[in-house]
């Protein structure tokens, strides 16, 4: 794990990590024992559920995208910015053909929470500016 994380990925000792701006940690774990597969993702008492597949699907949109991509992060029932990741995570057009988020009224935030694990990962470069951040492939 990175500099920016801990833990281990399981539902006993999840990876802790902190939102771009950092300014919130979080916790999320991998559940493979879900069908499909999901990331499990704790803000507080919220509970989110994306989609594992992510964590290959998004940094290969990255590294294709070639550059730098805003995060764009927004709540499920707020429009993201155009051509941003959250937007993508939403996308008709993304590899599921629609939401990585699962959960019904918490399926949005996937630009949030992701790209902190895969920034752990050392698989993207991650902005960590109060607003605004962006991401893009490494």
């Amino acid at each position: 794990m990175a500099k920016r994380g801990s833990g281990e990925g399981t539902k006993e000792n999840p990876w802790r990590l902190k939102t771009p701006p950092l300014t919130a940690e979080f916790t999320i774990y991998r559940d493979d024992e879900a069908d499909p597969p999901l990331l499990v993702c704790q803000v507080g008492s919220t509970k989110l559920t994306y989609l594992a597949r992510v964590l290959d699907d998004l940094p290969a949109m990255l590294e294709k995208h070639g550059d730098w991509m805003l995060l764009g992060s927004a709540d499920e029932n707020k429009a993201p910015p155009a051509d941003s990741v959250e937007a993508w995570g939403r996308a008709k057009q993304n590899p599921v053909g629609g939401w990585y988020g699962q959960r019904k009224g918490y399926r949005g935030r996937l630009a949030m929470y992701v790209p902190p694990l895969l920034e752990a990962f050392g698989k993207v470069e991650l902005e960590h500016n109060p607003k605004n951040n962006r991401v893009r492939a490494k």
